[in-house]
């Protein structure tokens, strides 16, 4: 290769992670980028075994243009980037990242959500995009229903109707709509208190507002039981992700303004702000507070520190007197495989739900399994993505069934429809388990 074309893998002029800065919307700023981070991924090829992003790239620049990253089309950029569905996992191994203060600085999962958002402003949303990127509107139409959008999700011509005008693939598993919202059964329960006050808050997350409300009922219960003063908001919002996940930084900015407003006034009196879902817990963690602008960016600073996961929670009061280790039931044959969401692991603070687990009376985790489901997010839902998700799920599916378990467990809900699917058995949330064993329910 010509001098005049090397590569250097120091940052561009073009970097840019913060949707504030002018150059982060600047096409030839991001195309320098994209060609520096192909260049450097394409000389490392640690992270070949995460999506189908990277091997697909290696395959464009050896098989098509004899290892010249200059050459790489426009289309082959895109179909690189549609296959990334944001594990964050070749972040997590990555050794050149801001967050180990490397200079390359390289982001890849952020330098995705950069190009799409740059693709999707050029040329708005598509029909599908509306759809998955608006939980709670699909929620709110689902109970006005009553009951047929359940229907409808079991009916095979109705689901192939769906596959052709939304591109959601006919085969997926869908979750199931509950009647009645979490926070509706949460207000009728004496968990909306009229003032910000309590040690915590639960950011029950749109899928348990929406679909599994037991889930959020479960995680009430568990704190209660350990006397934590546990509260639930009434009309918090999705945290974004979804939106986010095509580039669509209006409708992430718009939820995340609402629940800052609702949330920062119980964070402001001292509580933990308790989130089910580790995608959520991410995103309030690490992506909020630079991806929102005005004054909305030093709040979510200001949030970001109270957020927690519900199993990280309770893991900080076990030395506490009022931790409760009376549990009635236990997982028939006391053996449970454990999978660790790629979001959970994408934050650092270990697997405490698992950890929680070993404190039911002769409970051993038979299996830990850290390779990603497939589901990610909505890309198991599409069209495309369908296949291509049970294909990276297998290595965790195998994993789950060779702890030769009969309960599994996972923090993620989405991981948890793509087993029960694609491995035959639906692991349970950790703060179910411990529900059900401190009540003595059974766990057939």
């Amino acid at each position: 290769m010509a001098d005049d074309k090397r590569i250097s893998y120091q940052p561009t002029p073009g970097l840019s992670y913060d949707p504030s800065e002018n150059r982060y919307w600047d096409e030839a700023a991001l195309q320098g980028e994209v060609t520096r981070a192909f260049e450097i991924c394409h000389g490392c090829r640690m992270c070949f075994k995460y999506c189908e992003s990277f091997p697909t790239l290696f395959k464009f620049i050896d098989e098509r243009h004899g290892a010249n990253v200059h050459e790489v089309t426009a289309e082959e950029t895109r179909q690189v980037m549609d296959l990334c569905f944001q594990c964050k996992l070749c972040e997590v191994q990555c050794p050149y990242t801001p967050r180990d203060k490397h200079e390359f600085q390289l982001d890849f999962p952020k330098l995705v959500h950069r190009w799409d958002a740059v693709q999707l402003r050029k040329r708005g949303k598509t029909l599908r995009e509306k759809v998955l990127g608006d939980p709670d509107t699909a929620g709110r139409m689902a109970r006005a229903s009553l009951g047929m959008a359940n229907l409808a999700n079991r009916s095979r011509p109705l689901r192939v109707l769906m596959e052709k005008t939304v591109g959601i693939h006919r085969d997926k598993l869908l979750p199931d709509f509950a009647a009645e919202p979490f926070d509706g059964w949460a207000q009728k329960n004496g968990f909306v208190k009229p003032e910000p006050g309590g040690e915590a808050v639960l950011f029950q997350t749109c899928f348990v507002q929406h679909n599994e409300t037991q889930i959020g009922k479960d995680v009430l219960e568990v704190m209660r039981r350990n006397q934590v003063d546990v509260r639930v908001v009434k009309g918090l919002q999705c945290c974004g992700m979804p939106a986010w996940e095509h580039g669509d930084l209006t409708s992430l900015r718009r939820q995340a303004h609402h629940d800052l407003d609702l949330l920062l006034p119980f964070v402001e009196k001292g509580a933990k702000i308790l989130v089910v879902n580790p995608t959520c817990s991410m995103m309030m963690r690490r992506e909020w507070p630079h991806l929102l602008d005005g004054a909305d960016r030093p709040r979510a600073e200001k949030l970001a520190p109270a957020v927690m996961d519900p199993s990280e929670f309770l893991w900080s009061i076990r030395e506490q007197p009022r931790f409760n280790a009376e549990f009635k039931s236990s997982p028939p044959g006391g053996k449970v495989a454990y999978h660790a969401p790629c979001h959970l692991r994408a934050q650092g603070i270990g697997f405490k739900g698992r950890d929680l687990l070993r404190k039911i009376p002769g409970v051993t985790v038979a299996a830990t399994v850290v390779e990603c489901c497939g589901h990610d997010g909505t890309y198991a839902m599409t069209v495309e993505g369908f296949s291509g998700s049970i294909k990276v799920g297998q290595k965790a599916f195998e994993g789950m069934k060779a702890g030769e378990a009969e309960v599994w467990a996972t923090d993620c809900p989405l991981a948890s429809l793509q087993f029960a699917q694609h491995a035959g058995k639906k692991p349970l949330h950790p703060m179910s388990i411990l529900a059900r064993a401190y009540r003595g329910d059974s766990f057939q």
